[in-house]
């Protein structure tokens, strides 16, 4: 998971200026973390405090509880409106919101079924819609894959024959016109794309982040696929990406990477 937080965070100071190059600085005074953190973190202190596989209320009651905690941290409006209201309703999102904080269910679990089943779970208290569900479960599964062994035709292939994405794109086809997409349908696939062109975490992060649009969430993807596929997070980009954590946000990462990620 602490690859899907260095990539939000390098990624924070893109989101909407489309740079559009892998030449730029990984972190500036400017970076900060976003909800695609704090929302990574609710689902690891999810697993983190259940015994048993955790159910939807808990989803529930954790967004809520971290919404109000880290107000100010970006949310999209209907999740905004949704963490603060009285009501458990999801809203058919198929926003790249459940995608972006799935990472952890990828690292937790030991069997694909477990994190395919897991990852809707936590995508349906918001991301009802099959898009949404579809765009976590797809992250999640490349994560599974890519920690255990898996090499990068066999990710693509699980992934396009599953959820149907088409991976066959390069990165220099999609850069030069580019949006900014925040659905499932229109990041993930690149997000996938980028970690499966990258030739290093670092390469991941600097690839996702050079398509531009919606840079944070993109780069928070294939950060997350990148740190599993390749063992981790190099420490420099590590040691800087905690820095910018509070103590709690902190404690939350380095209890779920001791337990899972090591």
């Amino acid at each position: 998971m602490l690859g899907a937080i260095a990539g939000d965070i390098i990624g924070s100071v893109y989101e909407g200026y489309s740079i559009k190059t892998k030449d730029f600085p990984l972190f500036s005074r400017q970076c900060r973390f976003t909800d695609d953190t704090v929302l990574t973190v609710a689902v690891a202190d999810v697993i983190l405090s259940s015994d048993e596989l955790p159910q939807i209320s808990k989803y529930i009651d954790q967004f809520k509880w971290y919404y109000r905690r880290y107000q100010y941290a970006g949310y999209g409006r209907n999740f905004s409106n949704w963490a603060k209201s009285n009501s458990n309703q999801p809203y058919n999102s198929f926003g790249n919101g459940a995608a972006m904080r799935v990472s952890p269910i990828g690292f937790a679990f030991s069997d694909l079924k477990t994190v395919l089943q897991q990852a809707k779970c936590s995508a349906v208290v918001t991301h009802n819609h099959p898009e949404g569900i579809k765009g976590a479960q797809a992250t999640a599964s490349a994560i599974f894959l890519a920690r255990t062994g898996h090499d990068k035709a066999e990710i693509k292939s699980y992934i396009h024959n599953t959820f149907n994405y088409n991976l066959d794109q390069t990165l220099d086809q999609i850069r030069p016109n580019y949006q900014y997409d925040a659905t499932c349908p229109g990041s993930v696939p690149p997000a996938i794309i980028a970690f499966l062109e990258s030739t290093s975490f670092e390469d991941a992060i600097r690839n996702a982040i050079s398509l531009g649009g919606d840079s944070d969430t993109i780069a928070c993807i294939a950060g997350a696929i990148a740190q599993a596929y390749y063992g981790g997070v190099p420490k420099a980009i590590a040691e800087q990406a905690l820095s910018q954590l509070n103590d709690h946000l902190h404690t939350i990462t380095e209890k779920f990477m001791y337990k899972y990620c090591v």
